[in-house]
């Protein structure tokens, strides 16, 4: 394996994913085609929505970790289901672009009932790093090579990343797809989840800057 401009030369390394089927999603936002495909490591069902050809550079292109309590049931404790909303509607806005929705990455990475300890123990006062880290468990367990592995399967070969967490731009680099922008998904913050965003800055180091001005009026 070798590195070049900062990426490394996956093109003889075998996909960890394979292509199941694809088929046309009509959306609120716009008709995408939904590309299913099977994680050959972990055996999880992962999705890509594509919105016009995406060959090639620049695809605008969001890598979102599932979280059904946001993104199907519009939980306020984070912003997910509005990062996914707003990122379909930019995606078709701009006539090109992917999501990868990442199975399997649910409360960043520690499961769904992990997740709703976690949450409680938030309620009782630890911030969101505090409470996975009480339950013994990684302050964020993600992996995103099943993501390169579904860009490269699109061949996307350098993306407009939709995202405001430098992990993911980290990621892709290390994984063999450049990432020639980040582009921010700013959602307005809500009293429910701005310490979430608040302890994301400040610990995790996610780009929102527009959280100084809420602070500021509170």
């Amino acid at each position: 394996m070798t590195e070049s401009d900062g990426v490394f030369d996956v093109d003889t390394r075998p996909s960890g994913v394979e292509r199941v089927v694809n088929v046309r999603l009509s959306t609120t936002h716009g008709d995408f085609l939904a590309i299913g495909y099977r994680d050959l490591v972990r055996g999880d069902e992962q999705i890509a929505l594509v919105y016009g050809d995406v060959t090639g550079e620049e695809a605008l292109t969001r890598l979102h970790s599932e979280c059904l309590t946001g993104d199907a049931f519009g939980s306020r404790h984070c912003e997910c289901g509005d990062q996914l909303s707003a990122a379909l509607k930019a995606i078709a806005t701009e006539g090109r672009g992917v999501l990868v929705y990442l199975r399997g990455h649910e409360g960043r990475g520690i499961g769904l009932l992990a997740k709703l300890q976690a949450m409680k123990l938030q309620a009782e006062g630890l911030d969101t790093v505090e409470a996975n880290l009480a339950l013994g468990l990684p302050a964020d367990a993600r992996d995103y090579k099943v993501a390169a592995d579904v860009l490269h399967d699109l061949q996307v070969r350098s993306v407009r990343l939709l995202s405001n967490n430098p992990q993911k731009r980290e990621a892709l680099l290390r994984y063999g797809v450049r990432v020639s922008e980040q582009v921010p998904l700013l959602m307005t913050p809500h009293k429910e989840n701005l310490p979430y965003l608040l302890t994301k800055r400040d610990r995790m180091d996610h780009y929102l800057p527009h959280l100084e001005a809420v602070i500021q009026r509170t």
